[in-house]
């Protein structure tokens, strides 16, 4: 196993896993002010292909990413991109706790495992949210050391909907969708996981709330993300 070091890695989105939509350094910035909170240090770096070359391990790696511009004279073609993913497998394969945020579940296209390591995807034609806005979402029923002690999180946020999970995951929040909601889409109304526990071989949360800081202002969202980030330490 490579060597480890105690810092959380923040990976942004840059080029082709940046997006319109989010404004990454905004979000990234609040995250790592959570963490720093949390006595974490934090290493803050964007996709590039050799984001990861030299690095060892990190205690904790937050992805803050989504899907971006594909243009292989700006920053490299999918062969540019091997090592990166590489990498970034080996570690999760050798149980580096990952938080992937939001916009993640859109990231890393190129490469299929992503998907896997942290439990789902967002699927073009398919997945969706309803309009940002003040939200409450519920706890899943099932105890579980993240959501031990919460009640139900109000946020400014988007929810995302119909996303591709795996069957394995275990959910932790849950985003309700009205009828009226999804009455213009071939979607389903009811309750969308929207944080859940990947099934591993490590600690790994996807969170799909963050899509602004105000996400990141809620206390509600701060506690679960605090909850989270002790759980995946194993703190």
């Amino acid at each position: 196993m490579a060597p480890v070091t105690d810092a959380a890695l923040v990976l942004v989105g840059q080029g082709r896993y940046a997006d319109p939509w989010h404004d990454v350094a905004a979000t990234s910035h609040a995250l790592a002010a959570l963490l720093a909170d949390v006595g974490l240090p934090v290493d803050v770096r964007g996709t590039r292909p050799d984001a990861l070359g030299g690095l060892d391990a990190p205690g904790l790696l937050v992805v803050v990413a989504g899907d971006g511009r594909r243009d292989a004279e700006f920053d490299g073609d999918d062969d540019a991109w091997r090592g990166f993913h590489d990498r970034r497998a080996d570690w999760v394969a050798e149980g580096v706790p990952v938080l992937a945020v939001h916009q993640s579940a859109m990231a890393f296209r190129d490469d299929p495992r992503w998907a896997r390591e942290v439990g789902g995807r967002w699927v073009e034609d398919r997945s969706w949210h309803p309009p940002l806005g003040p939200a409450v979402l519920r706890v899943a029923g099932d105890p579980h050391p993240v959501t031990a002690g919460l009640g139900p999180l109000a946020v400014v946020d988007e929810r995302y909907a119909d996303l591709e999970v795996d069957p394995g995951v275990r959910p932790l929040v849950l985003a309700d969708v009205t009828a009226d909601e999804a009455s213009d889409r071939p979607v389903s109304a009811g309750a969308h996981p929207v944080v859940w526990v990947a099934p591993g071989p490590g600690r790994v949360l996807y969170d799909a709330l963050g899509h602004d800081v105000r996400s990141f202002e809620s206390p509600d969202h701060r506690a679960l993300l605090t909850a989270a980030i002790g759980w995946l330490l194993a703190l």
